[in-house]
């Protein structure tokens, strides 16, 4: 089964060589995947998203059962904000993400004690050059400058909230500052499909980072 776009913006995150997820990317994950979500359900027309606010629209709830749950958080009739719909339960969006990518045998949750005491999950890619060939995809929709029309929506979605959230796996910072001109020409592209959710979730990470916080597990 194809991966989602929230699955595919969690499996973004793994480092490959080091067969792990970095500590340094925990910070803003749980919004990624909320606003991946919000994205799907957008693409799949099922909700609408209007200066700047997002209401829900009456159809029947999307199979996926993350998704499921994030669609039934918004209203569905007064629209409201996107930024509380990626922000105020972004510290539960992790695990049903990564209980569905352990479902399809994507993944490997390891159940461990740190220091004999602690309970820690360890997470390990099973097939890390399929993780790498998406890095590389979503990476090339920046660093070869190509045109954001011709760019697949799924990939343009997880290049501008890769950037967004300083996701290292997929760009340095130095990328982020050098390709600045193209990253903005592919927000652009974005923020007309989605009008709102990127500043939404820029925001969002923002927040979470001036406090030290982040969402994941």
């Amino acid at each position: 089964m194809r991966p989602s776009l929230p699955q595919n913006l969690y499996l973004l995150c793994y480092t490959v060589d080091d067969e792990k997820f970095e500590l340094t990317n925990l910070q803003g994950r749980g919004q990624l995947l909320r606003a991946g979500a919000l994205t799907q359900l957008a693409l799949d027309g099922l909700l609408n998203a209007e200066g700047g606010k997002v209401v829900r629209r009456a159809a029947t709830p999307p199979g996926d059962l993350f998704l499921a749950a994030v669609w039934r958080d918004l209203p569905t009739e007064k629209p409201k904000r996107w930024l509380q719909f990626v922000h105020n339960k972004a510290h539960t969006a992790e695990k049903p993400v990564r209980e569905q990518l352990a479902g399809t045998g994507a993944i490997t949750v390891h159940h461990e004690k740190r220091l004999g005491l602690v309970p820690v999950d360890r997470v390990v890619v099973n097939e890390p050059q399929q993780v790498r060939a998406l890095q590389e995809r979503v990476r090339d929709a920046v660093l070869l400058g190509i045109d954001p029309a011709s760019v697949p929506v799924d990939e343009l979605t997880m290049a501008v909230f890769a950037a967004e959230v300083e996701v290292s796996t997929v760009f340095t910072g130095k990328e982020r500052r050098e390709h600045k001109p193209t990253l903005k020409k592919l927000a652009a592209q974005y923020d007309g499909i989605v009008p709102g959710l990127r500043a939404a979730l820029r925001d969002s990470y923002l927040s979470s980072r001036a406090v030290g916080g982040g969402w994941g597990s």
